[in-house]
């Protein structure tokens, strides 16, 4: 009875640690762990390679690879930490170090003696007839085990199929193995298999909630003249890495950029689900270059088209470069903070808004200074609130934070962006990870006056000739003339396709900044195409050098028509 009590009360140790596994590693280990020394002197694991996953159905042979053996250090070899992993037991048990060393890989036989072992799913002897063969083939031709009851052969049976095998040996000066023992091994099986199902299942699970939050978040940020940008991204936890919150930088036609930011309530595959859904429609939007206001009006209504219960924050703002100016609205969302080029950091005043998702109000957007040199930081309430603080505290530590961080480059050079990300993050204690984190920080270069030059041209059979000369003044201006002809010809073709179709002024804008950027506008909302021109067409080709010729170029549809661009390299 006390053989028995101590069995007992060894499984319940024993599976509380097997238990205590998260992962696929941490389960194999807590097996070898709980048995070595207690139960064994050495143990080998072996399991399915590929592991099939749920309700997976595995294709091809059933393969069984090594994943892990533990033993006992013997006296001589100067340890006592039964712990090695990828190690071989005892030398007092020989055969068993070329057996962990070479029998890594089995391919179990069809109809073969340890598919039959395998299929009956009880433990056994190694002295048992199933096992007589059945041990040889997993361990490798010319591989032995101690004889008798001193090996036990374990199958893993998950839920619905056998996943692996374990072998538990005992030294020759050790007892041997008893009846009673199977039932531990049993046991141990029992509760090793159903772990590391449960831990495929979870990896699996894990993997897919990452892949969904990477291609919801952008992969990288875009380059937009004017602005340069970083962000950052932390979930909540390792074991919700699924959030709704996001961000966004989309460019726009006259070198503006709109910056999103947003938090879908909960963390959770549904929430990230929305949370993309929503981006989508940001970005469709943006596209059409609506006004803030308007965007998070129409966020508004398919967040309703949603669900009843789908609500998020969002704020949404466009930064025009030339104009050095920034327009923002706000459903709900954390104010931004403005750190200027002197080391000032304030929260900007922003009407707060109801958060998407409600219904039924008015959205409204304002206009506000955004000098070279200063930093608009976007966030999510995960960075500023927790059980520890509420949100306005966490808003003033972070102000302050910036502050901090901008003195220390003095008050004529901004901090450098990548750092300052990183330095807002250290702000975070032990107990302010409660949610998941989305910052987009933008540091607003602005383009100066000098560097642009902006046309009205009325849509008569003259305007292309002068828009050449306009053109050829301001590069003569900027001294680019070696771009002359190239842009002489760009701009001619660009601006006849204008005024062919336009019934209102045609405008024409140059942009010198680290590339030369031209933007032609009018009120035709038809985007043009590149299309293959027939021998005997007049026209038909002006696309074809503007492709040819330029380092890029692009249309875009506006509320009033369109914006046809594009760029070439300086020195």
């Amino acid at each position: 009875m006390r053989r028995d009590g101590d069995r007992l009360r060894f499984v319940g140790a024993a599976t509380r640690r097997i238990a205590r596994g998260i992962d696929l590693d941490e389960i194999v280990m807590g097996l070898c762990r709980a048995t070595v020394p207690t139960f064994s002197d050495a143990i080998l694991v072996y399991l399915r390679d590929p592991l099939p996953v749920g309700e997976e159905r595995p294709s091809g042979a059933l393969i069984l690879r090594l994943r892990r053996t533990d033993r006992l250090r013997s006296i001589e070899e100067g340890a006592e930490d039964p712990d090695t992993e990828g190690g071989s037991p005892l030398p007092a048990l020989q055969v068993q170090t070329d057996l962990v060393t070479t029998a890594e890989l089995c391919e179990v036989r069809p109809g073969g003696a340890l598919a039959e072992v395998l299929r009956g799913v009880r433990p056994v002897f190694a002295d048992a007839p199933a096992a007589r063969a059945a041990l040889p083939e997993l361990l490798g031709e010319g591989r032995t085990v101690p004889s008798g009851q001193r090996t036990i052969l374990a199958p893993l049976r998950g839920r619905r199929r056998v996943i692996g095998a374990a072998v538990f040996l005992r030294r020759p000066d050790r007892p041997a193995f008893e009846g009673d023992d199977l039932l531990v091994a049993a046991q141990l099986a029992t509760h090793s298999a159903l772990g590391i199902d449960k831990a495929v299942l979870y990896g699996r699970e894990a993997y897919i909630a990452d892949e969904l939050q990477r291609t919801m978040l952008p992969e990288t940020l875009p380059r937009p003249t004017g602005v340069r940008l970083a962000s950052r991204y932390l979930p909540a936890a390792e074991t919700a890495r699924v959030g709704g919150d996001w961000y966004d930088a989309i460019p726009l036609p006259g070198s503006r950029v709109a910056l999103v930011v947003g938090d879908v309530m909960g963390h959770s595959m549904t929430s990230a689900a929305i949370m993309g859904q929503l981006r989508t429609t940001a970005q469709t939007l943006a596209g059409l270059d609506l006004p803030p206001q308007e965007v998070l009006h129409h966020l508004d209504e398919q967040a309703q088209r949603l669900g009843s219960d789908r609500m998020a924050t969002c704020l949404y703002a466009v930064y025009d470069p030339v104009a050095h100016r920034i327009t923002i609205a706000n459903a709900g969302h954390p104010p931004p903070v403005l750190l200027h080029l002197g080391g000032r950091a304030e929260v900007l005043r922003v009407p707060p808004g109801a958060p998407i998702g409600v219904g039924g109000v008015d959205f409204e957007a304002v206009e506000l200074d955004a000098p070279a040199g200063a930093t608009l930081l976007l966030y999510t309430d995960g960075l500023v609130e927790s059980r520890l603080r509420d949100v306005w505290t966490g808003i003033e530590q972070l102000r302050e934070r910036l502050a901090a961080t901008a003195q220390l480059t003095g008050p004529d050079h901004p901090p450098p962006l990548e750092a300052l990300c990183d330095d807002v993050l250290d702000m975070l204690g032990p107990g302010d990870r409660d949610d998941d984190i989305a910052l987009l920080a933008a540091r607003f270069d602005g383009i100066a006056p000098s560097d642009v030059a902006y046309w009205f041209l009325e849509p008569e059979d003259a305007t292309p000739s002068r828009a050449r000369r306009l053109a050829r003044s301001a590069l003569e201006r900027w001294g680019l003339q070696e771009l002359t002809d190239s842009v002489e010809l760009l701009v001619s073709e660009v601006v006849t396709n204008a005024v062919r179709y336009a019934s209102r002024p045609v405008t024409l804008r140059l942009l010198r900044t680290d590339v030369l950027r031209c933007e032609v506008g009018d009120d035709v909302p038809q985007l043009p195409r590149l299309r293959q021109a027939r021998a005997t067409d007049e026209g038909g080709r002006g696309l074809y050098l503007v492709n040819k010729l330029a380092r890029r170029w692009g249309a875009t549809r506006l509320s009033t028509g369109k914006v046809v661009w594009f760029e070439l390299n300086h020195s």
